[in-house]
């Protein structure tokens, strides 16, 4: 049977070979996207209000946006469900 150093190998948290092409490249992007998203995090806590005023923004935009496409998507029907 195996001993228990071997066992615990792979759940130590650092691999034995350096990751290499695909797992280098989404290990470099997932890095990046964890400092952008701090750096959200840390500008929405300095700046609350500008976070909300953001946010509700954006909000009534794609509100807007959604109301837009689907009244033009309802107009552009040719069969009538009143008649």
């Amino acid at each position: 049977m195996a001993d228990k150093q071997d066992l615990n190998a792979g759940f130590t948290g650092t691999p034995v070979e350096p990751p290499e092409g695909l797992a280098k490249a989404a290990q470099s992007a997932a890095s990046g996207v964890k400092r952008e998203v701090y750096a959200v995090t840390a500008g929405a806590r300095d700046h609350p209000h500008t976070a909300s005023a953001l946010l509700l923004g954006i909000g009534i935009v794609a509100f807007g946006f959604g109301y837009l496409l689907g009244r033009s998507s309802a107009e552009s029907s040719a069969r009538s469900y009143w008649r």
